[in-house]
């Protein structure tokens, strides 16, 4: 496929390649906003802020007794729909001399223009800790002793599990993020150096340290303010993203092409029948925090 531009020199890009560069590097630059924390369950199209797409929650079913003569009653499938708006609209332009000369020296793999993606990933992913953890249920602040902080910060962890199970969480595919002071201290504990995933090639991919008692245990600088441990399950929060489709043409204040990329992003934290209050009008009381995340700040030793 040709495309056209206002320069002439420039006449055979191919987005679709730069569109696949960017995904690949941006997404294992993410920790908030991946797959590891977040889901993609939403339905609708997103082209441009100020959309919406949907989220259906289904109630879980009640169980019946059953019994002759009367035998089963069949219950209808019922759905709570919530909004997620997409509220922001981040944007990478690269200013390139000749787009074809660039692109096939592989203009995405050059020093300052993933330090672009990195900003762009730095942007979502922060954005993604402000509502997972605004939405989350604070626990007690986790207090640590001097030269005993791995044992109390594994400890805590555990505790954290434990609230989950309570709390009827599923145990599949939870999470744990953690600073990076409470990587340096938890990473020292026998259980987390043995954990098997750290050192591992490729491990450092999304943030992710270590997997250990149903935990993907992962860390980064983007933790939101009040928060060294978040735990949950990536069901309780959607994360709704559309990086646009390439465009190039020639810069107007500069003598070069640009090329440019816009992202479009949202999110919500997911409410669950059944383990979240629904109000009379058939929606969830969103003032109260999730059981399906939970937060911690740690109490560190003055000296």
């Amino acid at each position: 496929m040709t495309y056209s531009y206002q320069n002439q020199l420039s006449q055979t890009f191919v987005s679709e390649e730069w569109n696949s560069a960017l995904i690949t590097q941006l997404d294992p630059l993410l920790v908030w906003a991946s797959r590891l924390v977040t889901n993609r369950s939403y339905e609708g199209d997103i082209s441009k802020r100020g959309d919406i797409v949907h989220i259906n929650s289904l109630a879980r079913p009640t169980v019946g007794d059953y019994r002759l003569p009367e035998g089963m009653t069949a219950q209808r499938p019922e759905t709570i729909d919530q909004v997620l708006p997409i509220t922001e609209a981040k944007y990478i332009q690269i200013l390139v001399e000749q787009i074809e000369r660039v692109q096939v020296a592989g203009v995405m793999g050059s020093p300052i223009n993933q330090e672009m993606v990195r900003a762009l990933a730095r942007e979502a992913d922060s954005f993604m800790g402000r509502v997972i953890a605004a939405g989350a249920t604070a626990v007690p602040n986790i207090k640590v002793a001097a030269g005993g902080a791995p044992q109390a910060l594994y400890g805590a962890i555990l505790d954290l599990m434990l609230d989950l199970d309570t709390a009827d969480i599923p145990g599949d595919a939870r999470y744990a993020v953690v600073s990076p002071r409470v990587k340096r201290h938890l990473i020292e504990h026998p259980a987390i150096a043995n954990a098997g995933a750290y050192g591992e090639a490729g491990v450092t991919a999304n943030g992710v340290v270590a997997r250990l008692a149903g935990f993907t245990v992962l860390s980064t600088t983007a933790m939101p303010a009040g928060a060294d441990i978040v735990v949950g399950h990536p069901r309780f929060a959607t994360f709704a993203s559309q990086l646009s489709g390439f465009r190039s043409g020639q810069s107007e204040k500069y003598r070069a092409d640009y090329i440019d990329a816009a992202h479009f992003y949202g999110a919500k934290i997911v409410r669950l029948p059944g383990l979240d209050t629904v109000k009379s009008d058939h929606t969830f009381d969103e003032t109260k925090s999730t059981k399906g995340i939970l937060k911690a700040a740690v109490d560190w030793p003055t000296s």
